[in-house]
């Protein structure tokens, strides 16, 4: 089969090379062979390309962490499942292998590309909202990198949850594509002090809850701006800087600082994996959620995807779209 492989650690669009004669991967007990249909691009990948990243599986390895695909054999060939492939295998492939256990129903309300970015950037916006947050309606939510995949999600899971939704993004184009997500104000961080416009927005209460996928300035500021018992969650890193927080700045004003890794929920509590999947089911189902793919390409443009979404020069999620 044809495959991306990754024999050293380095840039994505340096170090991956496209094969035509790997080895298809074969099914062990508990797993499903899957023809990749679609997988979507996530920050990380290119991560992992590079040696970053929590998981190192052993070199040569295929990248991408998330799909789309169809069983090709057993009782449960022809079905359509998303999930996170059984690594070194990933998903920048024509075939893929997927934990039973932890594949999905893709949605039918959705195509195999917006199938394929559902569940990691949606999971984790579900789990730091609802689970960690516990963001009521009326409240308001302030979401950075919200043109972005994880991003939009929140938005849109902000927006299903009856909160105010003010987004956080960097240029134009990232600004219309969070207003097409629903935001109810949207800032534009290279024009506009982030910090004073959700101030003068909540009349200089603040936000109750902040999702917060950058780090860096992203958090510090955040500090400045989040409301009395607000609860910030930092669901990640995207700035390259990892922020010391001040202790006593959060004693002073009273607010949380959450963690959120949505990947221990998949060995400490699946169920609830499982719930969040159903949930964001039925919002698909209902419309209410849509992931936002601003672009889909062939397998052969897969690392060329993942520059791209490392660099920051994405909208929502690129889909690499199986043959």
């Amino acid at each position: 089969m044809r495959a991306w492989q990754v024999g050293e650690l380095g840039e994505p669009a340096e170090v991956m090379r496209l094969a035509e004669d790997v080895a298809r991967p074969v099914a062990g007990p508990g797993q499903l062979l899957v023809r990749v249909r679609a997988a979507a691009v996530n920050f990380p990948d290119a991560l992992m390309v590079r040696g970053q990243y929590q998981v190192r599986p052993p070199l040569p390895f295929t990248p991408g962490v998330e799909l789309c695909g169809e069983v090709v054999d057993g009782a449960r060939r022809g079905e359509r499942l998303i999930g996170n492939p059984v690594l070194p295998h990933g998903a920048f492939a024509e075939y893929a292998l997927l934990d039973a256990a932890a594949a999905f129903p893709a949605p039918e309300a959705l195509d195999d590309a917006e199938a394929a970015a559902l569940h990691i950037g949606y999971q984790t916006a579900w789990f730091a909202l609802h689970r960690r947050a516990r963001l009521r309606a009326g409240e308001t939510l302030l979401v950075h990198a919200a043109a972005g995949g994880v991003g939009s999600a929140a938005v849109q899971l902000g927006r299903a949850a009856g909160a105010r939704v003010i987004a956080v993004v960097g240029g134009p184009e990232k600004a219309r594509a969070a207003q097409a997500l629903g935001a109810d104000l949207v800032v534009d961080r290279r024009e506009r002090d982030f910090v004073a416009a959700v101030k003068e927005a909540t009349e200089g209460r603040g936000a109750d809850v902040v999702f917060d996928p950058v780090g860096g300035e992203a958090y510090t500021g955040s500090t400045r701006c989040v409301a009395f018992e607000g609860r910030i969650v930092v669901v990640g890193f995207a700035a390259g800087q990892i922020p010391a927080p001040a202790l006593n700045h959060a004693l002073v004003k009273n607010y949380s600082i959450l963690g959120l890794h949505w990947g221990l929920y998949n060995t400490r509590d699946p169920r609830a994996v499982r719930a969040a999947h159903d949930g964001l089911t039925e919002l698909a189902a209902e419309g209410a959620v849509r992931p936002l793919v601003s672009a889909r390409v062939p397998l052969a443009a897969a690392a060329d995807a993942v520059h791209r979404v490392a660099a920051g020069l994405s909208t929502g999620r690129i889909a690499v779209l199986g043959d």
